[in-house]
């Protein structure tokens, strides 16, 4: 097998069969097999039904893997990673903002650059609002300042690479896994492309600002220590401004005298290391939150039904 597309789908019943033809369509004059993998991350609607009907109509090489709850994207993509079966591999989204045709190009350009290991795609161009631009810009610069690894500003999922990377990566068997820092982590010679996401075929983004926030904060947790180090700071920082403050109300005793104390002086630096103490307390929680979970060895995910998948 060639090619190994994986599908992560949650709630995309009206986008499968739309997007199971449009690689009918890109692929039609190809040389070279390939096949698709739906993971169903536990939708709610129609989505496995859909599958199963493609399934049955057996047009395209196809793998369906139903998970018996919602995992999540990152959970799917393992799995999916796990079923796949080609020489390359492609993570690409259900909905068409990611098209087909744009993988064709990808393992065009590994075909021709062997020394390339990985396509990766990235935005170009944005139809999202200042806001949310503001913060994506803010995640990336604070990542890549905390981490030490390197991450390509506005990079997707949406790539194709070859075999030894997709080992590599279902050797990381992390529970909280944050799939931009994995591929930067794994390393391999990657190459960028600028791609402009096209509008969904039908319903909405699944990715609201609080998930993604929730998001940015598993990336810098998952491959930063530094957090860590910051409460260090903090604290130590905090004890020498204590210590220098002490001195200074003993020597104001001892040459002009106080006469009434400093309710308001109080008040503040009660608030002010009372926060503090809770910022460096929810670092550390983090942290030992993940290690917890960590240390139960669940696994990943978990298959409710396959089809298509020999064991």
């Amino acid at each position: 097998m060639k090619l190994s597309l994986i599908i992560p789908c949650y709630n995309e019943a009206e986008n499968v069969r739309a997007f199971h033809d449009a690689v009918l369509q890109a692929f039609a004059d190809c040389c070279y097999d390939y096949e698709l993998i739906f993971v169903d991350d536990g939708s709610r609607d129609a989505t496995l039904y859909n599958l199963k009907k493609l399934y049955a109509e057996n047009k395209i090489p196809m793998k369906v893997i139903s998970l018996s709850r919602n995992f999540g994207k990152e959970a799917a993509i393992y799995a999916g990673l796990e079923h796949a079966s080609g020489d390359y591999i492609t993570l690409i989204d259900a909905d068409l903002q990611q098209r087909p045709e744009i993988v064709r190009d990808m393992v065009a350009y590994l075909d021709e650059n062997p020394d390339f290991d990985m396509v990766a795609a990235y935005q170009d161009r944005r139809g999202e609002g200042k806001v949310l631009s503001f913060f994506k810009k803010a995640f990336y610069s604070i990542i890549n300042k905390l981490s030490d690894v390197n991450l390509q500003k506005d990079a997707s999922d949406f790539r194709t690479f070859r075999r030894g990377v997709a080992e590599s990566i279902l050797s990381l068997g992390e529970y909280h896994r944050f799939s931009k820092g994995i591929f930067a982590w794994v390393g391999y010679k990657t190459h960028f492309i600028p791609y402009i996401a096209c509008e969904r075929t039908a319903g909405t983004t699944k990715w609201g600002f609080r998930k993604l926030v929730n998001y940015a904060i598993d990336g810098i947790i998952g491959f930063s220590t530094r957090p860590l180090r910051l409460a260090t700071y903090l604290g130590s920082m905090t004890a020498v401004a204590a210590l220098i403050y002490l001195l200074i109300v003993v020597l104001q005793k001892l040459i002009v005298g106080i006469d009434v104390p400093g309710y308001a002086t109080i008040i503040v630096l009660i608030l002010l290391l009372g926060g503090m103490q809770l910022l460096c307390i929810g670092i550390i929680g983090e942290y030992v939150g993940r290690t917890f979970e960590q240390s139960k060895k669940r696994p990943i995910y978990l298959t409710k039904e396959k089809l298509g998948c020999d064991e």
